[in-house]
Protein backbone atom coordinates (compact mmCIF):
# COMPACT_ATOMS: atom_id res chain seq x y z
CA UNK A 1 0.00 0.00 0.00
CA UNK A 2 1.32 3.36 -0.66
CA UNK A 3 1.57 5.74 1.46
CA UNK A 4 -0.90 8.40 0.37
CA UNK A 5 -3.44 5.21 0.14
CA UNK A 6 -2.53 4.62 3.81
CA UNK A 7 -3.05 8.40 5.22
CA UNK A 8 -6.31 8.27 2.90
CA UNK A 9 -7.53 4.77 4.49
CA UNK A 10 -6.57 6.23 8.00
CA UNK A 11 -8.35 9.33 8.14
CA UNK A 12 -11.34 8.45 5.68
CA UNK A 13 -12.24 5.08 6.55
CA UNK A 14 -10.49 3.80 9.47
CA UNK A 15 -13.12 1.06 10.52
CA UNK A 16 -12.58 -0.93 7.56
CA UNK A 17 -10.05 -3.54 6.91
CA UNK A 18 -7.14 -2.14 5.10
CA UNK A 19 -7.05 -2.28 1.26
CA UNK A 20 -5.28 -4.90 -0.12
CA UNK A 21 -2.41 -4.32 -2.02
CA UNK A 22 -1.47 -5.06 -5.61
CA UNK A 23 1.00 -8.43 -5.88
CA UNK A 24 4.42 -7.16 -7.63
CA UNK A 25 4.23 -9.65 -10.14
CA UNK A 26 0.44 -10.11 -11.02
CA UNK A 27 -1.11 -13.02 -13.10
CA UNK A 28 -1.31 -12.49 -16.84
CA UNK A 29 -2.46 -15.42 -17.83
CA UNK A 30 -5.03 -17.41 -15.71
CA UNK A 31 -5.87 -20.08 -18.26
CA UNK A 32 -2.02 -21.02 -18.63
CA UNK A 33 -1.87 -21.11 -14.31
CA UNK A 34 -5.05 -23.65 -14.59
CA UNK A 35 -3.26 -25.90 -17.49
CA UNK A 36 -0.42 -25.87 -14.79
CA UNK A 37 -2.43 -27.04 -12.54
CA UNK A 38 -4.14 -29.74 -14.29
CA UNK A 39 -0.90 -30.75 -15.27
CA UNK A 40 0.71 -31.16 -11.95
CA UNK A 41 -2.64 -33.47 -11.38
CA UNK A 42 -2.50 -35.43 -14.05
CA UNK A 43 1.24 -36.41 -14.16
CA UNK A 44 2.06 -37.64 -10.67
CA UNK A 45 5.43 -35.81 -10.64
CA UNK A 46 5.69 -35.58 -7.23
CA UNK A 47 5.12 -39.23 -6.27
CA UNK A 48 7.22 -40.54 -8.71
CA UNK A 49 10.30 -37.90 -7.86
CA UNK A 50 9.49 -39.30 -4.14
CA UNK A 51 9.88 -43.25 -5.43
CA UNK A 52 13.45 -42.55 -7.28
CA UNK A 53 14.31 -40.50 -4.59
CA UNK A 54 13.30 -42.93 -1.45
CA UNK A 55 15.34 -45.75 -4.25
CA UNK A 56 18.54 -43.62 -4.88
CA UNK A 57 18.64 -43.16 -1.33
CA UNK A 58 18.10 -46.87 -0.42
CA UNK A 59 20.74 -47.81 -3.05
CA UNK A 60 18.29 -50.04 -4.73
CA UNK A 61 17.81 -47.54 -7.77
CA UNK A 62 18.57 -48.82 -11.20
CA UNK A 63 18.51 -46.96 -14.43
CA UNK A 64 16.70 -49.42 -16.54
CA UNK A 65 14.97 -48.56 -20.24
CA UNK A 66 11.43 -47.93 -18.35
CA UNK A 67 13.31 -45.92 -15.50
CA UNK A 68 14.96 -43.90 -17.58
CA UNK A 69 11.65 -42.77 -20.04
CA UNK A 70 9.81 -42.21 -16.42
CA UNK A 71 12.63 -39.70 -15.94
CA UNK A 72 12.77 -37.94 -19.48
CA UNK A 73 9.01 -37.81 -19.37
CA UNK A 74 8.39 -35.83 -15.64
CA UNK A 75 11.54 -33.60 -17.06
CA UNK A 76 9.26 -32.81 -19.94
CA UNK A 77 6.89 -31.80 -17.59
CA UNK A 78 8.76 -30.00 -15.53
CA UNK A 79 9.83 -27.58 -18.73
CA UNK A 80 6.11 -27.42 -19.66
CA UNK A 81 5.32 -26.45 -16.06
CA UNK A 82 8.29 -24.02 -15.97
CA UNK A 83 7.30 -22.40 -19.56
CA UNK A 84 3.83 -22.25 -18.52
CA UNK A 85 4.20 -20.99 -15.24
CA UNK A 86 6.83 -18.11 -16.67
CA UNK A 87 4.64 -16.84 -19.49
CA UNK A 88 1.64 -16.65 -17.28
CA UNK A 89 3.94 -15.23 -14.45
CA UNK A 90 4.83 -12.25 -17.44
CA UNK A 91 8.42 -13.55 -16.89
CA UNK A 92 10.66 -13.49 -19.87
CA UNK A 93 11.81 -17.30 -20.91
CA UNK A 94 16.24 -17.54 -20.26
CA UNK A 95 16.57 -20.21 -22.67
Amino acid sequence: MSLGGYIKWRIFDPESPPPRSHSKFPVRDHEALGRILALLGISRIANNLNQLAKAANSGSFVADDRTKAMIEEAVGYLRTIRNLLMRALGIRDPS
